[in-house]
């Protein structure tokens, strides 16, 4: 009787590795080396759940793991002897610990070759952690106490599309082309809730998303976007800019979808190129809205309503100005896709 046990337990395990593609010796390893402390599901061997529970270091980690949950504990420490054998990692999260820069140990993350997703939000961390893995596509960083991004820790990242940076104390100097030598696939940024005073530095071609919200900047260089020609969305919510440093077609770009500059200092409403479909200008100091001054295309072209050149805008945003309704009929006029007016 205990032989058949066995050998249906064994053939369960076969079934398993089948479906899973995955080698039987390997999944037996996997399911053997469990920590005590984690969860593997039988039917998700790759992975292991080690999230809430308390642990103040890391665990062990079985050698074939792909996926490691690690979320919400008291972890100080990533030692290289605990991750050692997960080589074959593609994604981590450490989110919510208590990890310090000191705490990363050397080499630790840089020997993960397939880690491409990489998170470790809410911890103590004072510096971006170098090396990185090449093969690295997301990084998230927000909510720790980084105040320094290393000279080159992103070159070599050619795959890192998303970095998230926000909530730290990051200052301009620590932004700079030489920290962010390397991105050139970067498609998202997110530096919100730093100390900038001034926009970002050294931001490459490919930038798409750029969240900047919670700062200090107060002006915008003319040619600030004359290298960034793909950026489709733009934060700048909660700075300082007013109406002066900010040149009025700063934002005429042909690929900008989505702009927000809420709860700044604004006077005058910006040029909107025809592009734009979302617009956030509440909580300014804005007095009147001029259709003439502000619409991107010419009166002849809004006669012709099959003209591509028509905006697109469907939702703008108003209220917390000094502006009283009506909305201007020539306002209406140039942005005849409006859906939503919040005044």
């Amino acid at each position: 009787m205990a032989d058949l046990q066995k050998l249906f337990s064994v053939l369960c395990l076969a079934t398993l590795a089948i479906s899973q593609d995955m080698p039987y010796e390997e999944l037996l390893a996997q399911i053997q080396a469990c920590p005590k402390e984690c969860n593997c599901p039988q039917n998700f061997p790759r992975a292991v759940y080690c999230d809430n529970k308390g642990l103040k270091s890391i665990p062990k980690i079985p050698p074939y793991t792909w996926y490691l949950y690690l979320q919400n504990n008291m972890i100080e420490t990533m030692p290289l002897d605990a991750l050692q054998n997960a080589t074959q990692l593609r994604w981590m999260n450490l989110n919510r610990n208590k990890i310090t820069s000191d705490g990363v140990g050397e080499g630790v993350l840089g020997a993960m070759k397939h880690l491409a997703h990489l998170y470790m939000d809410d911890n103590l961390l004072s510096t971006v952690p170098s090396p990185l893995p090449v093969s690295l596509e997301h990084l998230r960083l927000s909510r720790n106490r980084i105040s320094k991004i290393p000279a080159s820790v992103f070159v070599g990242l050619d795959k890192l599309n998303l970095l998230d940076l926000q909530g730290n104390k990051l200052m301009d100097d620590a932004v700079t082309e030489m920290s962010l030598k390397g991105l050139t696939n970067l498609v998202q940024i997110n530096l919100a809730k730093n100390q900038l005073s001034s926009m970002p530095l050294g931001l490459p071609p490919t930038t798409t998303q750029l969240f900047l919200d919670g700062n200090n900047i107060e002006k915008i260089p003319a040619d600030y976007f004359k290298n960034l020609p793909k950026v489709a969305f733009l934060r700048l919510n909660h700075n300082k800019l007013g109406s002066s440093g900010v040149p009025k077609d700063i934002f005429n770009i042909s690929s900008m979808l989505d702009l927000q500059l809420s709860h700044n200092q604004l006077t005058e409403v910006p040029v909107i190129p025809s592009g734009l479909e979302h617009l956030y200008l509440d909580h300014n100091k804005i007095a009147s809205v001029n259709g003439s001054s502000v619409c991107p295309v010419s009166v002849d072209a809004l006669h012709d309503s099959t003209n591509e050149s028509v905006p697109r805008l469907r939702y703008l945003r108003l209220d917390g100005n000094e502006i009283s309704p009506p909305i201007p009929s020539d306002v209406v006029m140039c942005f005849r896709l409006l859906r939503s007016i919040v005044i």
